[in-house]
């Protein structure tokens, strides 16, 4: 227990130097694999939250990042975008040649102005504190909150979103160009706010939930869902097995 501390390598050498043991590094790390030594750990991993911040409405939290793109010249693009927390909706997004922390306040800007100030869930990168956004947060037209330094969340919901764009899309696609990437940004966003259906909201789309339109769609489903199930039950039962009408008539 004196020298928990000491790495193996260098324990291997202090024990040739007090006369213990002259064996090589080498051969001490063989014998911990061999004999599986572990030495006694009591680090204490803090729990971590499973799910993000979610909000129970509209304009409630919105989460703000940007992301990079290699192209296949070896230039970069910059992604940009703001997603609504509570229907998972693209309020608004950019792309860019060049990082220009501008661009976070433009989208910030296209993504509207609610009633009530939302809360701006952002990470420590230097886009998110600009002066022009500190003088957005003085003036109450939105709170903003560090992911992971003043709340235990982490920016999760956005980041989540990045993964699907790129790898659901972007990269089925050749990124020669920043138009090229921008088209694509467009088509997809349309496609994931207008008709993509979120599991989490049994069946309806981020612009469903936003705007409170989709309400039917869970109880239509559930509905289809109960007639295919009625008639598939009804199919197999109809169908005679040629084998059993043989055994029967015999």
């Amino acid at each position: 227990m004196d020298y928990r501390h000491v790495p193996t390598g260098t324990l291997a050498i202090l024990a040739q130097r007090l006369g213990k043991v002259f064996a090589s590094p080498s051969t001490c790390h063989r014998l911990v694999r061999r004999h599986r030594w572990r030495r006694p750990r009591k680090r204490v991993h803090p729990a971590k939250p499973k799910l993000g911040i979610r909000a129970s409405s509209p304009n409630a939290v919105w989460n703000v990042d940007t992301t990079v793109v290699r192209l296949l010249n070896g230039t970069k693009a910059y992604l940009y975008a703001v997603i609504d927390n509570f229907s998972r909706k693209i309020l608004a997004w950019r792309v860019s040649e060049r990082f220009d922390p501008a661009n976070t306040l433009a989208i910030l800007l296209d993504a509207g102005r609610p009633e009530a100030p939302p809360t701006l869930l952002v990470d420590g990168g230097i886009e998110n504190r600009t002066t022009a956004i500190d003088e957005l947060v003085d003036s109450g037209v939105l709170r903003r909150v560090l992911a992971q330094t003043e709340i235990a969340f982490s920016n999760s919901m956005i980041e989540s979103w990045w993964r699907t764009i790129k790898h659901q899309w972007l990269y089925l696609n050749a990124l020669d160009t920043v138009g090229s990437l921008r088209g694509l940004v467009e088509f997809y966003v349309t496609e994931h706010n207008m008709k993509l259906p979120h599991s989490a909201f049994r069946g309806q789309t981020p612009e469903e939930m936003y705007g409170g339109t989709g309400d039917r769609i869970p109880e239509e489903l559930a509905g289809r869902r109960k007639r295919a199930r009625a008639d598939r039950l009804a199919a197999n039962r109809s169908v005679s097995c040629g084998a059993c009408e043989v055994e029967d008539g015999a």
